[in-house]
Parts: structure tokens; C-alpha cells; sequence
């Protein structure tokens, strides 16, 4: 898996203090994504063991308290990112307690396949669903458009 940011500290993508990491790939391509750089699965870094250890390093820091985990992208549930992210959400939960973790994906909960629906098992809050720029309204929030759900799976 790629990656293109990753955030330690960030107070914008998700309800808190929390880590961020904006992952590369995504399918679905929407009209008016802001995030159009994470298209490519090529494009970006690599996401090293390093890194994801430094993720959860700063879940664990007493001196900059989170309160969880956002992985945004490109889109974490593209296929080629599951066996990495599924590896970063379990990490999160068996060593980082009491964090949550947000999701962001193009893909519908419904349409989710086994694999996909595998990292869901890990995750506090799913946001689904395409960016539909006619359906765009600043005033929503933790998604860009109203046809996005936000799943509080826990």
C-alpha cells in the first residue's frame, strides 16, 4: 500500500484529536474530489512497517492524547490497500485501547466485499459512499455530500 500524508496530529477528519493517514488508490474517481492526487495506487510513499509503528506510537502518547485513528484517502477499502489497513486496525485495537478508528471509502456498506467487510469488524465509524458534487453542502458534517452515511458501527 501507498500512502500520501500521514497527519500525527490532526483536528479536522474525524470527531477530536487524532492521527491521520491518507492512503493511495481509488477507484471511484468523483467529480469534484478534493483529494484527486490519491487517485493512482502508484502514486505517493510506501507504507512501511516504520511508519505504522510510529501511527501507533502516537496513539499511545500521554503527552498529545488522541482519540483515535482516521484513515482517509484515495480510499483504505480499495482492494489492494485491505491486507495493509487490516493489519493497521487490528494493530490499533489490540494496542492502542479505548481509541476509535473512522473510515472514509467510495463503496457502499452494502456493496462491501468479505475482505472489505472483514476490516469493518475493527472499526468504530464507517463514512460510505461516492462524493456526489450536486449533492455537495459545507454544512454537513464528516462527509461532502448528502448522499454519504456516516455508520456508527460501535
Amino acid at each position: 500500500m501507498n500512502y500520501h500524508k500521514y497527519y500525527p496530529v490532526d483536528v479536522v477528519n474525524g470527531p477530536g484529536t487524532r492521527c491521520s493517514l491518507f492512503v493511495s488508490g481509488c477507484v471511484h474517481q468523483c467529480r469534484g474530489c478534493y483529494n484527486q492526487s490519491t487517485w493512482s495506487l502508484d502514486s505517493g510513499f510506501p507504507f512501511t512497517q516504520e511508519l505504522e509503528d510510529h501511527i501507533i506510537a502516537d496513539l499511545q502518547d500521554t503527552e498529545i492524547k488522541r482519540q483515535g485513528l482516521t484513515l482517509s484517502g484515495g480510499d483504505p477499502l480499495h482492494p489492494q490497500n485491505i491486507p495493509a489497513i487490516l493489519q493497521l486496525v487490528k494493530r490499533v485495537k489490540n494496542e492502542c485501547p479505548g481509541k476509535d478508528i473512522w473510515v472514509w471509502t467510495g463503496y457502499l456498506m452494502s456493496e462491501l466485499t468479505p475482505e472489505q467487510q472483514e476490516v469493518l469488524e475493527y472499526i468504530n465509524v464507517l463514512v460510505d459512499g461516492k462524493f456526489v458534487q450536486d449533492l455537495a453542502d459545507p454544512a454537513l458534517i464528516w462527509r461532502g455530500s448528502s448522499n454519504q452515511v456516516v455508520h456508527k458501527l460501535r
